[in-house]
């Protein structure tokens, strides 16, 4: 099978996205504080746990890999692949402010994502992955 059929979909790598923030979501309603701060690690970290999966890639079954070397992404690509996320997570904590900038993070990295021939969001591209 060639490298660009194994790509993830679109579909496939949204509901894997809603599945880790469902975890996330939970993490931050059972201990509010530290749920909180678990979430952002998570978030950070995630796709560099098992072997490129996040709980729910694993789910999905997609993982991602570095576009260099097709190694299981690590937990540095991992924290930097999903920076702008984290970025807006924390963000969110400010009221109506906080959930216009998730808002806006999000849609730019379906635009970016959607426009680029390879599938790869900005978060990829800072950490050269790629999403099989």
């Amino acid at each position: 099978m060639s490298e660009e059929a194994q790509r993830a979909g679109l579909l496939v790598r949204t509901v894997a996205k809603i599945l880790d923030f469902i975890i996330i979501a939970a993490a931050a309603e059972v201990v509010p504080k530290a749920g909180f701060y678990a979430g952002l690690a998570y978030l950070l970290i995630g796709d560099g746990l098992f072997g490129g999966r996040s709980l729910g890639k694993k789910l999905v079954g997609i993982r991602v890999v570095s576009a260099v070397n097709q190694r299981p992404c690590s937990i540095r690509d991992s924290i930097i692949r999903n920076s702008i996320l984290g970025a807006a997570y924390l963000f969110s904590r400010m009221l109506w402010f906080g959930w216009v900038f998730v808002l806006l993070v999000a849609v730019f990295e379906f635009i970016i994502l959607l426009g680029n021939k390879d599938s790869m969001r900005l978060g990829d591209e800072m950490a050269k992955t790629l999403v099989l």
